[in-house]
């Protein structure tokens, strides 16, 4: 049997940034391979699937980030689709760094920015032999409303902007039926961490890496 190669292209939370910090300023800390939704997908998958793994912690669907740079997942998806082609199939997990005030997007607007990634994918010819690999889109977790005191707070604004979060999944799932691709909303299977409000402690790494890996049994067979 042939291994089957996924790419898992997302932010922090594809990366596992690790909730715990200590203060602004200092190194993000990521949580080990095991503990990541990616790596339980890849330990239940076994050796029959690779998941290649694409997080940049901050990256956006479509935007260039006026405070940091090289965060816009659309300019960089296409030669990450070349460089890891042939594959059989791509995840999709953005749409969280969209919500910061500097961008003051819509959920509805966040969603659009999926759509230039899924026709990126389309017109990639990343699939064998120039075909499209099937496309998994992820909406990600929920940005938790009270985040004071969390060194994340004042990058993700109000609770305005938290609570568009709970609209990805309503536009995502419109968006993924519009093109034909599959759909799975990571809110159902994980929550954020209450100690920053955006990334996820391993217990729910954990219960997200398992609806991963059977949702991509289901896809992949």
């Amino acid at each position: 049997m042939e291994k089957k190669y996924v790419l898992c292209y997302g932010d922090s939370n594809t990366w596992g940034v690790s909730p715990i910090r200590d203060g602004a300023g200092k190194p993000l800390v990521r949580l080990p391979e095991d503990e990541r939704w990616t790596g339980i997908a890849q330990n239940i998958l076994g050796d029959a699937y690779k998941l290649l793994v694409d997080g940049n912690c901050g990256r956006t669907t479509v935007w260039d980030d006026p405070i940091e740079g090289y965060k816009n997942g659309a300019a960089y998806l296409p030669p990450c689709l070349w460089s890891h082609m042939p594959l059989d199939l791509v995840i999709i997990m953005l749409g969280t760094n969209d919500l910061k005030p500097r961008f003051n997007l819509s959920a509805y607007d966040i969603s659009l920015g999926i759509e230039v990634l899924i026709n990126i994918v389309k017109n990639s010819g990343c699939g064998y032999n120039g075909t499209i690999p099937p496309i998994l889109i992820m909406s990600p977790i929920h940005v938790k409303e009270n985040r004071k005191g969390t060194w994340l707070h004042e990058m993700f604004g109000d609770e305005q902007r938290a609570q568009q979060s709970h609209l990805f999944a309503k536009y995502y799932k419109i968006i993924a039926d519009r093109y034909n691709c599959e759909f799975l909303d990571a809110a159902e299977f994980a929550r954020p961490s209450d100690a920053d409000g955006i990334h996820i402690d391993p217990p729910d790494h954990f219960k997200l890496g398992q609806a991963v890996a059977k949702k991509i049994k289901n896809i992949l067979g």
